[in-house]
C-alpha cells in the first residue's frame, strides 16, 4: 500500500490522533456547505428567473441541473487527481474556481449566460466534494471516524436543504444575483483557511487522470438529461428527445466498457462486485434524487399554489435542515449504526424519508401542517441514512484512494440530484399539461396563468398544478422505499458472505 503523507506525519503510522483534526473538520465543512447550497438556493428564485430572464420551464430545470451534471461528470477525474497531486491543492484551487463562477454567475444578463456560468461552477464544486470528505477519512482513526463522517453529512444536508431558506433571505432583500455574490467571500475565506490549517495528504502511486472516461461520462448524462427535461416540451417520441437519449446510453455505455479495459480509470469497474459497494450506491442515488425533487418541487408549491413570497417559502423549508442539523451534531446516527448495522439503518432512514415525502404530497396541499410534518419525517430518515451509505462507500474502497471513494460518494449525489429535478420535473409538466388543456401549460405555470381567460379558469390551472405536484411527490417517495429496499438487501447479503469468511 502506498504511503499517504500529511504535513510531517504519515496519516496512519503517525503515533496518536491529528492534533487539530476537528479543526480541519470545521474548515472543510464550511468549504463543503458553501458548495451544497448552490444546489437548492436556486429553487426559491424560480419565479423571478422566470419573470426577469423569461426563462422556460426547461431553461429553469438546466439553470439548475447543469450545475450537478457538470460535477457528476468530473467528480471522478477530480478525486483522481486530488490523491496524486494533494488534496490540500486541490481543495484550495476548487475553492478559486467556485468563487470566479459565482462571480460570473451573479452578474449574468440571460438565461444562457446563467446556464453557462452554473456550469463553471460545477467544475470547481468537483474539486471540493472529492477532497472533503476525503480529508475527513485520512485525519480519523476508525473509531472516530463515524462521527466525523457524521458532522460531515449533517453539514452537509445543512448546505442541501438550508440552500431555499437563504436564497429566500436573500430574494427579500436583494435581487437574484445576490445569492451567487453571497458565495464569494465564503470562498475567499474558506482558501484562506484550507491553506493555513489543512494538511497536505496524497498518494504518490495514484493514477493518472482518465480524461476520456470524464469526457464520456460527461456526454452520456447530459444526454439522457436532456431528453428527460426536453420531453414534455418536444414529446417523448420525437427526434429531438429519442436522440439524444440514444446518444447519451451509448456513450455511458461506451464509459462503463473504457473503464474496465483503461490503464488508469476512474472508477475501478471491480467495485461494483462488492456488494455492499452496490448497495450504498443504489441507496444513494435515490436519497438524492428523492431529495433533490421533492425540495424542486417543494418551492414551487409553496410559492405557486399555497402564494407564500420567496422569504417565507424558504422558511417554511427550515425543519427539515434544522432535524437534520440537530441530529447529526448530536451524533445520534453514529449511534444508531453500530447497534442496528447498516442495512437496517439504511432501510430505516429511506422508509422515513419515503414516509416524509409521501406526507407532503397527500397532506401538504391543504395547508402547512402536513408540509411540516413531511419535512420533519425527511429530516430524520436522511440523518439515519446518509453517514450510513457514506461510511458503507468509504470502507468499501481502499484508504490510499480515498479521493476517489469520495468522488463516488459524491456522483452518486450529484446524479441522484440531477435525475431527481430531471425526473420529477418531467413528470410535473407531464401531468400538469394532461389536465391543462392550455399550450401554455407546456411552459411554465405563470405563463399558464397569464394566458387564463377568466379567474375560474386560473383557479382551474392552479388545481392542476397542484395534482401534478402531488403526483410527482409520490413517484420520488416509491423510489425512495424502492432504494432503500434494494440497498438493505444487498448490504444484508455482503454481511452474511463475510460471515464465513470472518469465522475462519
Amino acid at each position: 500500500m502506498a504511503t499517504t503523507t500529511t504535513g510531517d506525519h504519515a496519516i496512519g503510522t503517525a503515533p496518536g490522533r491529528h492534533p487539530r483534526r476537528w479543526t480541519v473538520l470545521g474548515v472543510i465543512c464550511l468549504a463543503q456547505l458553501t458548495v451544497l447550497l448552490d444546489n437548492t438556493v436556486l429553487n426559491v428564485a424560480i419565479p423571478s428567473l422566470t419573470r426577469e430572464l423569461h426563462a422556460s420551464t426547461a431553461e429553469v430545470q438546466w439553470m439548475i441541473s447543469s450545475y450537478s451534471l457538470v460535477q457528476s461528470g468530473l467528480l471522478l477525474t477530480a478525486g483522481s487527481a486530488a490523491d496524486r497531486y494533494g488534496r490540500k491543492r486541490m481543495l484550495a484551487t476548487g475553492l478559486v474556481l467556485f468563487g470566479a463562477g459565482s462571480l460570473a454567475a451573479g452578474l449574468a444578463q440571460s438565461s444562457g449566460q446563467l446556464i453557462a456560468a452554473r456550469a463553471g461552477m460545477g467544475v470547481g464544486g468537483a474539486l471540493l466534494m472529492t477532497t472533503t470528505l476525503a480529508v475527513v477519512v485520512q485525519i480519523f482513526d476508525e473509531e472516530e471516524r463515524p462521527r466525523a463522517i457524521g458532522v460531515w453529512g449533517g453539514v452537509s444536508s445543512l448546505g442541501f436543504a438550508a440552500g431555499p431558506l437563504i436564497g429566500g433571505v436573500m430574494l427579500d432583500h436583494f435581487w437574484w444575483g445576490a445569492i451567487f455574490l453571497l458565495n464569494i467571500p465564503v470562498a475567499l475565506l474558506g482558501t484562506v483557511a484550507v491553506l493555513r490549517l489543512v494538511p497536505e495528504s496524497k498518494n504518490p502511486a495514484g493514477d493518472r487522470p482518465d480524461v476520456p472516461g470524464a469526457v464520456l461520462s460527461t456526454v452520456g448524462m447530459t444526454g439522457v438529461v436532456f431528453a428527460i427535461i426536453s420531453g414534455p416540451e418536444y414529446g417523448w417520441t420525437s427526434g429531438r428527445v429519442l436522440f439524444p437519449a440514444f446518444a447519451g446510453a451509448a456513450t455511458l455505455a461506451g464509459f462503463a466498457l473504457w473503464e474496465r479495459r483503461a490503464p488508469h480509470p476512474m472508477l475501478d469497474m471491480h467495485f461494483f462486485r462488492d456488494r455492499r459497494f452496490v448497495g450504498a450506491v443504489a441507496g444513494g442515488i435515490l436519497v438524492a434524487f428523492g431529495l433533490a425533487g421533492s425540495l424542486f418541487l417543494l418551492t414551487q408549491h409553496l410559492q405557486f399554489v399555497l402564494g407564500y413570497g420567496a422569504l417565507d417559502a424558504g422558511l417554511r423549508t427550515a425543519p427539515l435542515a434544522l432535524t437534520i442539523v440537530a441530529l447529526n451534531l448530536a451524533g445520534v446516527g453514529a449511534r444508531v449504526l453500530p447497534r442496528l448495522g447498516t442495512p437496517l439503518t439504511i432501510l430505516t432512514g429511506m422508509g422515513l424519508l419515503a414516509a416524509g415525502l409521501a406526507v407532503v404530497a397527500v397532506l401538504g396541499g391543504s395547508g402547512y401542517g402536513g408540509t411540516f410534518a413531511g419535512l420533519v419525517l425527511m429530516g430524520l430518515g436522511i440523518a439515519f441514512a446518509m453517514p450510513a451509505m457514506a461510511t458503507a462507500i468509504m470502507g468499501a474502497i481502499p484508504v490510499e484512494k480515498a479521493g476517489v471513494g469520495a468522488a463516488v460518494n459524491g456522483t452518486l449525489t450529484e446524479v441522484g440530484n440531477g435525475l431527481g429535478v430531471a425526473v420529477l420535473g418531467a413528470v410535473l409538466n407531464s401531468r400538469f399539461a394532461a389536465l391543462v388543456s392550455l399550450t401554455a401549460a407546456t411552459g411554465s405555470l405563470p405563463a399558464a396563468l397569464a394566458a387564463a381567460p377568466s379567474g375560474e379558469d386560473r383557479a382551474a390551472i392552479r388545481d392542476a398544478f397542484a395534482a401534478g405536484l402531488e403526483t410527482s411527490q409520490l413517484v420520488g417517495a416509491a423510489a425512495v422505499l424502492a432504494g432503500g429496499v434494494l440497498a438493505a438487501v444487498l448490504l444484508r447479503r455482503a454481511d452474511r458472505a463475510d460471515a464465513p469468511v470472518g469465522a475462519a
